[in-house]
C-alpha cells in the first residue's frame, strides 16, 4: 500500500484561488467601525498595505503568487499527503483515510502560507514593522519567521492563557527576533482598560486584536497582521487546497468527506475551498465539516450577522457567525480557536449550506488525538485534533455499514509546543466547557446595528 504521496516543489501552485469569485450569494461588505458605512480602500490603508487591500476587495477567481513568494515556500511546500493506513488497521475500518500534514512547515504548522505573503507586501511598501495577535502561538510564531526572513520587526500579543500555558511558542518567535506580549498588556491603552476591568481575565483573541490594532494605527512605520478570518488570508491559504487535489489525483481516490479544525478560519478553507468548484459545478457529492470546539462554538451556535472583528470595536464589521466581540471563551488547550467570530467566506458558506459545522469537547478531542499519534506516529496540535474526532467516528460508521469512503483530515500542524495540554489529558485534569448560553446572550445583545 501506497503511504506518501509527494508533489515536486515546481508543482507548488502559482496563483491562488479566490472563493469569492464562485460564491452563489455574494459578501455583504465590511463596514467602518466608526460610520458603520460600507468600508473603503482607503480606510483600511491605515493598517494594511494596497497589495493585500487589493486582494481583500477582490472577486478576481485566480491572483498571482509573487515568485519571491514562491520560493520561500520551497522550504517545506508541497506538504505530503498521507494514507492513515495505520489508523485504519487498528479501528478495523473498511474506509480509506488521508490526511495532509502542514507541521512540515518551519513554523510547525499552515500558518507561513499567508505570513510569507503578507510580510512580503508589506516589505515592499516600505513598512518597518508589523503587530499581530495570537491564540496558540502558531500565527505568531509564523509571522515572527515570515518578518525575520523581510527584515521585519515583529511585536506578537499573545493571549494570556497560551502564554502561560505554551512558553515555548514565545521562545521560538524570540528566535526569530520578535517581541511577545501577555495580552492584555500594559502596552496599549485598550490592554490596561481590559487589565484594570478584569485582572484575572484568561484574555481572548478579540482583545490581542483591539492591542495589535491599536499598535498598528498608532506608529507610522507599523501595519497590523492577521493570521486567520480576513478575506486574503484565506486566499494564501488556498495553495494547500490546490495541492491536495493533485494528489488525491495520485491516489486516483476522491474524498466523500472532508474534516479540518475552525477557529477564525484559515486551515480549513485552505484545504476545502479549492473543492467548492467541484461541489457548484460538477455537482460532486462531497461533505466538508467545520470542527470547532465546544466551549466557542461559533458556527454551531453563533448568529449570523454583523460584528465588530475586535472587543475594543476598532477592527471592520464584518458579516460572520459570532458569538458577540465581547465574549471571551474559556481558558481551553486548543487556543487557537478562541476566536467569537468565523470568517466572512466560510460564514457565507455555511450559512448557504455548502459546508457544515459540527462541535467537540476537550477529552474526546485528545483522546482521539492520542489514539491518532499511536497509530500514524504524529502528535497533532490540540487545533488540529479537533478534526482527528470526528473523522475516526465516520470511519467507525463505516465498520457498522461497510461503506468504503474515503475520509479526509486537515492536519493543520503538530503538537510539540502543547505536551503540557497532553499531560493535563493523561492527568485527568482537562474539563469539558458547557456552552455558555448566558454569557453569549449578553454578548450578542451588543452586536452593531448597521
Amino acid at each position: 500500500m501506497k503511504i506518501k504521496y509527494l508533489l515536486d516543489e515546481e508543482e507548488i501552485p502559482k496563483k491562488w484561488y479566490n472563493v469569492a469569485a464562485d460564491m452563489p450569494t455574494p459578501l455583504k461588505p465590511p463596514l467602518n467601525p466608526g460610520t458603520l458605512k460600507p468600508l473603503t480602500a482607503q480606510d483600511m490603508e491605515a493598517i494594511f498595505p494596497k497589495a493585500l487591500i487589493q486582494q481583500e476587495m477582490s472577486t478576481e477567481r485566480w491572483i498571482d503568487i509573487p515568485e519571491e513568494v514562491r520560493e520561500i515556500l520551497k522550504l517545506w511546500r508541497p506538504t505530503p499527503l498521507y494514507r492513515a493506513a495505520s489508523l485504519e488497521k487498528a479501528l478495523k475500518t473498511p474506509a480509506k483515510i488521508y490526511y495532509k500534514y502542514e507541521g512540515v512547515s518551519p513554523a510547525g504548522s499552515h500558518k507561513p502560507n499567508t505570513a510569507i505573503p503578507q510580510a512580503y507586501y508589506n516589505m515592499k511598501e516600505g513598512i518597518e514593522r508589523l503587530a499581530t495577535e495570537t491564540g496558540a502561538g502558531q500565527w505568531g510564531s509564523a509571522l515572527s519567521l515570515a518578518t525575520c526572513l523581510f527584515g521585519l520587526q515583529c511585536t506578537v500579543y499573545m493571549v494570556r492563557s497560551s502564554f502561560d500555558s505554551k512558553p515555548y511558542r514565545k521562545s521560538a518567535m524570540r528566535v526569530w527576533g520578535a517581541e511577545c506580549l501577555s495580552s492584555p498588556s500594559d502596552r496599549t491603552n485598550f490592554g490596561r482598560q481590559i487589565r484594570e476591568k478584569m485582572p484575572d481575565t484568561p484574555g481572548s483573541l478579540g482583545i490581542a486584536i483591539s492591542e495589535a490594532v491599536e499598535d498598528a494605527a498608532s506608529h507610522d512605520n507599523t501595519n497590523y497582521s492577521l493570521g486567520s478570518v480576513l478575506n486574503h488570508v484565506l486566499l494564501h491559504q488556498t495553495i494547500e487546497g490546490q495541492e491536495l487535489k493533485k494528489q488525491f489525483d495520485m491516489t486516483e481516490d476522491y474524498p466523500d468527506v472532508m474534516f479540518g479544525c475552525c477557529g477564525g478560519g484559515s486551515n480549513f478553507p485552505g484545504m476545502v475551498f479549492p473543492f467548492i468548484p467541484d461541489k457548484l459545478k460538477d455537482k460532486k457529492d462531497l461533505r466538508m465539516v467545520a470542527c470547532e470546539p465546544t466551549a466557542c462554538p461559533t458556527l454551531t451556535e453563533g448568529l449570523f450577522a454583523y460584528d465588530y472583528g475586535d472587543t475594543a470595536g476598532m477592527a471592520p464589521v464584518i458579516m460572520m457567525y459570532t458569538l458577540g466581540h465581547d465574549f471571551i471563551p474559556p481558558g481551553i488547550h486548543a487556543g487557537g480557536l478562541r476566536y467569537h467570530g468565523d470568517a466572512p467566506l466560510l460564514s457565507n458558506l455555511v450559512h448557504d449550506g455548502l459546508i457544515e459545522a459540527t462541535a467537540l469537547q476537550q477529552n474526546e478531542v485528545f483522546e482521539a488525538a492520542t489514539l491518532f499519534a499511536r497509530t500514524e506516529g504524529i502528535i497533532p496540535a490540540p487545533e488540529a485534533s479537533h478534526a482527528i474526532k470526528p473523522a475516526i467516528d465516520e470511519a467507525l460508521k463505516c465498520k457498522k455499514t461497510g461503506e468504503e469512503k474515503v475520509i479526509f483530515i486537515s492536519l493543520s500542524g503538530h503538537g510539540h509546543f502543547d505536551l503540557s495540554a497532553y499531560d493535563a489529558y493523561n492527568d485527568g485534569k482537562l474539563v469539558d466547557y458547557i456552552y455558555p448560553v448566558d454569557l453569549v446572550k449578553q454578548s450578542l445583545a451588543k452586536l452593531p446595528k448597521p
